[in-house]
């Protein structure tokens, strides 16, 4: 820990980012296989009992096992639920795959950085040699040559700390592998969805060749069955047509014999109206003609007193 004190600042920050990591490393580790063993033990509770993953997991084989029957991809299934439920996992599964190299690199990260930190240090120190203080400044080369193995010190403390926790997290990864937890728990689900939850189900795939022959003829006969009935309402329909028409034709016929029936006797009172007309024409010629002659009677008259008149004025004269 004295080592450790005397590190420059950039050292114990990124050996305290790799100390960080590595812890956050081991609770990922431990979380995760402990969790697929729960999973594990988890997968033949009672329906009523299923939450979560095990519940979305036998709706969608259910679902899948109805509509494809034995030909139904029981891994895909798996696969695709794990992918949407579990997702959480999945990311640490690939922090741990990654967790060992992270460790590497930033060991390496900090040996750089310590010997830069040396180099530094030694180049101001030398730096010294070609100036007329140099016998002034021997008293601080010890405290430059300090600097330059801390420096050091930071390259190599930070490389031994990356390096042994990636050392260590590899072991604990072997023991405790999550990827190895989650194998057995997809063959077991396999297991499960493929030996015990798929002959409880219903399915509406053929089994055999004998069932695929069956529900032919049995989708035939429905078809058959479905053709009487659109035959038998087509023709309902049809004659519900027919009868409908006709009705509108006696309708039709009806209207047209009352319009004829008006229309004859419009023309009754036409005709008897023209002999009325046809009497008042002949009156009305004899009336004339009447007048006529008394106007030619008249006319006589007149000419005849104006004649008598005439002649009386001559004789008085």
């Amino acid at each position: 820990m004295s080592l450790f004190q005397n590190l420059p600042g950039g050292g114990l920050v990124v050996i305290s980012l790799i100390l960080m990591l590595f812890a956050l490393s081991l609770f990922v580790l431990f979380y995760t296989s402990a969790r697929y063993r729960l999973l594990s033990v988890k997968i033949k509770a009672d329906d009523e009992r299923r939450r979560g993953f095990h519940k979305a997991l036998a709706e969608e084989f259910s679902a899948a096992y109805r509509k494809y029957g034995r030909d139904v991809n029981t891994p895909a299934v798996i696969d695709d639920v794990i992918g949407r439920k579990l997702g959480g996992l999945l990311l640490c599964e690939r922090f741990l795959n990654n967790a060992v190299s992270l460790f590497v690199t930033l060991g390496l990260f900090g040996t750089f950085l310590g010997l830069s930190m040396s180099v530094s240090s030694l180049t101001q120190l030398i730096s010294y040699s070609n100036t007329e203080e140099w016998l002034s400044v021997l008293d601080s080369v010890g405290g430059g040559l300090m600097s330059a193995l801390g420096g050091m010190g930071v390259a190599f403390y930070t490389s031994l700390v990356g390096a042994g926790c990636s050392i260590l997290l590899t072991i604990l990864r072997t023991i405790f592998n999550p990827q190895s937890e989650r194998e057995k728990l997809e063959t077991r689900l396999e297991l499960y969805l493929d030996m015990e939850l798929a002959p409880t189900l219903s399915t509406e795939a053929a089994r055999d060749d004998a069932d695929l022959v069956k529900r032919v003829i049995a989708s035939l006969h429905g078809a058959v069955e479905d053709i009487k009935s659109a035959l038998g309402a087509s023709a309902l329909a049809y004659t519900d047509s027919i009868k409908a028409a006709a009705s509108a034709l006696l309708r039709a016929s009806d209207a047209n014999k009352a319009a004829l029936d008006r229309f004859d006797e419009t023309i009754g009172k036409f005709n008897d109206g023209v002999h009325d007309f046809s009497e008042v024409d002949y009156n009305l010629r004899g009336s004339i003609e009447r007048m006529d002659i008394a106007v030619r009677d008249l006319s006589s008259a007149m000419r005849e007193i104006n004649r008598r008149m005439s002649g009386r004025e001559g004789a008085q004269s």
